[in-house]
């Protein structure tokens, strides 16, 4: 199976591409969404230990999130107009997700407050993230990417 026919991408690029976009914006609007929810709402919704995890949760880690979500949405409208730039731009991304789960899971012990199925959104996260990583590198070496 090819995804390539004289330096066109294939139907599996567009694909692939669309689905990164759509996943990133997903991700820029929760982001979007937690950071402009008022703290009344979140108050009102969530258990004393959950609020106060995330009431704790240092600026570092949010600004991680923040470019993670925001690179994410950078590297794949580059994808989509095949410039070679994607590439590098989704490894900042991929490194922020690391460093704000290095703040929720290692250093704050995220699972202990959200459970084990706290652990599911990351870890999709991370599985598109090196997918990401590997098929943009892939189609940067197929000649796809200028």
């Amino acid at each position: 199976m090819t995804d390539t026919k004289n330096d066109k991408p294939g139907t599996v690029f567009w694909v692939l591409s669309g689905f990164f976009l759509v996943f990133n914006l997903v991700g820029f609007m929760i982001y979007y969404s937690v950071v402009t929810t008022p703290p009344e709402v979140f108050a009102a919704n969530l258990s004393p230990e959950k609020l106060a995890f995330l009431n704790a949760e240092p600026l570092w880690a949010t600004a991680a999130y923040a470019t993670a979500v925001t690179a994410g949405v950078v590297a794949s409208v580059l994808l989509l107009l095949r410039r070679a730039w994607a590439f590098p731009v989704y490894v900042v991304s991929f490194v922020a997700v690391l460093i704000q789960d290095l703040d929720s899971f290692v250093l704050r012990n995220g699972v202990e407050v959200w459970g084990t199925s706290g652990l599911y959104l990351p870890a999709v996260v991370i599985i598109v993230c090196v997918t990401e990583l590997w098929y943009t590198r892939k189609v940067k070496a197929d000649g796809l990417l200028v």
